[in-house]
């Protein structure tokens, strides 16, 4: 079983990987793609990146050798990226819904409003408040005394199992750790929640349903992003400490981690016309740049030819 496991997670990996490059790659490649909108995915890609690669290749080295072990300075380590990088998504998304707004609601002002100075300064404040946010609730739990057996009842290093493991009493970390989620989860999903409600009383009112259709269209993908993510976190993170919560934990742990950066980054690819344009733009030029190779090694070699 963890032989299948093992393959079956690489392949995900894999592909998780592979998917949040080709939108690195085809948004910095493709000159009609350095757009705000871009520029936020394509952070949104690198944080994804990020992210599986904290927990999913320590999961592969333990399914592959069977010894479930990590120390104690790699655990905390771990924690600190599952915080600092969970957080930076919750907080791009909601610049992201920003930018969805300023764009269907003030298009003629768009790229003045987000201009190239203010999406920096956006990125720049995510990182910090990631930052500000993560290290506190780390540094708290890393001075826990953990009495043992040092077993976590996770396959990564989460809050929630480290703070179960602990002798003292933990009641004030762990209302400390509900803030922190309920102020990440649901101060960014109010703002997201205002720029649709207004991109939507927009869309409305426009004359043309041909122009609603691609107002819609433009948002789609990041509001199919927005609901995986905010309902599976809001479930694993925001409900009081009971029985089997743990293990209802890593069954989303696994959705979060695993399955839902796969699908974030076939939504952002698949789903955009402008990004399948672009992609398939780059193929033809490499596929182009490939044949006028070949065909001057071709001529080459027929001029190299020794005559008769």
């Amino acid at each position: 079983m963890q032989v299948l496991l093992f393959f079956l997670l690489l392949l995900v990996y894999l592909l998780s990987l592979t998917g949040n490059l080709v939108i690195i790659t085809v948004t910095l490649l493709d000159p009609r793609l350095h757009t705000p909108m871009y520029y936020f995915l394509r952070n949104f890609s690198m944080v994804e990146i990020g992210f599986i690669s904290n927990s999913i290749p320590n999961m592969l080295r333990h399914l592959l050798s069977g010894q479930k072990v990590i120390s104690a300075v790699a655990c905390f380590a771990q924690l600190f990226f599952v915080f600092f990088l969970g957080i930076m998504e919750f907080c791009l998304l909601g610049v992201m819904a920003v930018d969805r707004y300023v764009a269907v609601c003030h298009p003629f002002q768009y790229l003045v409003i987000m201009n190239d100075q203010r999406c920096l300064w956006l990125v720049l404040g995510c990182w910090l408040i990631s930052f500000l946010f993560a290290l506190p609730l780390n540094i708290l739990i890393t001075r826990l005394p953990l009495c043992g057996p040092n077993t976590i009842n996770h396959f990564m290093c989460d809050s929630g199992p480290l703070i179960s493991m602990a002798c003292s009493n933990t009641w004030l970390i762990n209302l400390i750790d509900l803030i922190l989620a309920t102020a990440t989860l649901f101060g960014t999903l109010v703002i997201v929640v205002a720029s649709y409600i207004k991109i939507i009383l927009t869309v409305l009112h426009l004359p043309s349903a041909k122009d609603q259709s691609r107002a819609f269209s433009t948002c789609s993908s990041h509001f199919l992003v927005v609901s995986m993510l905010y309902g599976s976190c809001i479930f694993a993170y925001i409900q009081p400490e009971q029985q089997g919560h743990l293990d209802f934990n890593k069954e989303v742990s696994v959705l979060n981690m695993v399955v839902i950066p796969l699908l974030n980054s076939f939504i952002y690819s698949l789903r955009n016309k402008t990004m399948q344009e672009a992609l398939k733009g780059i193929c033809d030029v490499k596929q182009q740049a490939v044949e006028r190779a070949l065909g001057q090694q071709l001529t080459q070699e027929v001029n190299n030819r020794p005559s008769c």
